[in-house]
């Protein structure tokens, strides 16, 4: 199973980020508040522990806690906050990104598997 590393801090984001150039980046975006994100996470793990492609990197943001680091990202990125929301980075860049519903196995598992 891989497992997910959650981001508590702005250069560890930035960090992360970096790395992509080496190695893709699911970024999961996650409110404990939030019964639809509650789905997608259970959707996410779901994923990491039957199909997990062991070539992407796997983080994680908790957007009420760590608010500054969510908002970070959606500046860096470029990509409008949503909660939950995936955000696939590739050499520094979103290359693919969904949020609430959309947020399925499946649909991890497809997008993944090209990664």
């Amino acid at each position: 199973m891989a497992d997910m590393t959650k981001m508590t801090s702005i250069e560890q984001l930035n960090s992360a980020v970096e790395a992509t150039k080496d190695q893709p980046l699911l970024l999961f975006k996650h409110s404990t508040r939030c019964p639809i994100s509650s789905n997608a996470y259970q959707e996410m793990n779901d994923y990491l522990l039957n199909n997990a492609n062991e070539q992407v990197k796997y983080g994680i943001i908790y957007v009420v806690e760590d608010r500054a680091v969510s908002n970070e990202a959606a500046d860096k990125l470029g990509v409008k906050h949503e909660s939950p929301q995936a955000i696939l980075i590739k050499k520094g860049i979103p290359v693919w990104h969904t949020s609430h519903s959309d947020i399925t196995r499946t649909t991890l598992t497809n997008v993944l598997s090209e990664s």
